[in-house]
């Protein structure tokens, strides 16, 4: 078998190897992160999707201080409002786990969440940054033609065929075809349809969307290690994304005790919940998601949930405490390792690769870039 590591989508982005690191927003993807696997060869991304504005900037300005590689940027694109129906039952609930950390209670105020994406998007713009991602959806029409002028690549998340076909029709340069195995928000863009998402798996979901549409194809969701990354070339992809793998390397930004939970976790720990933020997301089951699920208590459509759950995920982070973090992953877990620097994960996975399919063209694949 001949797969070849160097893809059209690698010559398109400027990278060495078909590996992307997903944008994990809330804190995982540290400027370090970021940087280290866009050194080590493949395209470093950012989790700006909770960022202020001016934030972000910061981190795009450090990141290139640590590479000269392209990086991407995520943001998402979802531009729902907050939603004040049933904040009295929601809080209600929620305040049997404030009591349970020690921090005050909440009453039925206002939620106000910021929208932020515009300004965020256009900082993308202003600082040029060569790969903008979204989840949720797709970038409006000006947004997008904006990023094309600036000749940015621009990818989204599909989670279905026809969300695939809407991301290339809007100018999308990739899409990445998340299937259900992967950690995280499901990146569906219209939840009415799915409540829980698209549940898709990757294997499945990857060669049909690489049938239907002519943009490159990004595999993602429980890609751990080399053989996955073959497999889903095999299967028509022409790069793999991951997060999971990313999350206990040593330039990781997710909480100790966060990383311990993951290391202890196997196939069977992760639940699909919209506890945490409205959204339906991929996590390890804990006792928050336990809790909510025996209230009954419907969660508030995202943003408003996400907005109402944050002291409560603040305070357990502050407090060293899991039972009450969202501890996204996916469900290949058992392939973590500890504190491994993240462009030996990156070497590692293209060894393994090339183990399985050798490449007269990549005689120094793997080694650190």
């Amino acid at each position: 078998m001949n797969i070849q590591l160097q893809t059209e989508l690698c010559d398109r982005f400027g990278i060495r190897y078909p590996l992307i690191l997903a944008g994990m927003a809330g804190g995982p993807t540290t400027v370090e992160l970021v940087a280290a696997v866009s050194n080590a060869g493949g395209l470093g991304t950012l989790g700006a999707a909770y960022m202020e504005p001016d934030a972000i900037r910061h981190s795009i300005q450090e990141i290139r201080k640590r590479t000269d590689k392209p990086f991407a940027v995520n943001l998402f694109a979802s531009r729902t409002s907050d939603r004040q129906e049933r904040i009295e039952d929601v809080q209600q609930e929620l305040n049997r786990m404030r009591g349970d950390l020690g921090i005050p209670h909440a009453g039925s105020d206002r939620v106000t969440t910021p929208d932020w994406f515009e300004q965020q998007f256009a900082v993308l713009l202003e600082e040029k940054v060569p790969v903008i991602s979204t989840a949720f959806g797709i970038a409006d029409e000006p947004l997008m033609r904006q990023a094309k002028e600036a000749k940015l690549l621009v990818v989204a998340m599909a989670t279905t065929v026809r969300e695939a076909i809407l991301a290339e029709q809007a100018g999308c340069d990739a899409v990445v075809a998340q299937g259900s195995e992967a950690g995280g928000h499901r990146g569906t863009f219209d939840i009415s349809e799915h409540p829980m998402g698209a549940q898709i798996g990757t294997f499945a979901l990857v060669p049909q969307i690489v049938d239907r549409v002519k943009i490159p194809v990004i595999a993602a969701g429980g890609v751990m290690d080399g053989r996955g990354l073959v497999a889903s070339l095999v299967l028509g992809a022409q790069a793999v994304q991951m997060g999971t793998r990313f999350l206990t390397a040593a330039e990781s930004g997710a909480h100790e005790v966060y990383q311990q939970a993951l290391l202890c976790s196997t196939e069977e720990s992760t639940v699909i919940t919209k506890a945490f933020s409205g959204r339906p997301a991929r996590g390890i089951r804990n006792a928050f998601i336990k809790q909510w699920d025996a209230s009954g208590v419907e969660p508030l459509p995202f943003p408003t949930q996400n907005t109402v759950t944050r002291d409560i995920r603040n305070a357990a982070n502050r407090q060293s405490n899991p039972e009450y973090m969202s501890l996204w992953a996916g469900q290949g877990t058992r392939g973590l390792t500890s504190g491994q620097p993240a462009a030996d994960i990156v070497a590692e996975t293209i060894r393994e690769a090339l183990l399985i399919c050798p490449n007269r063209n990549s005689d120094d694949a793997g080694k650190r870039y």
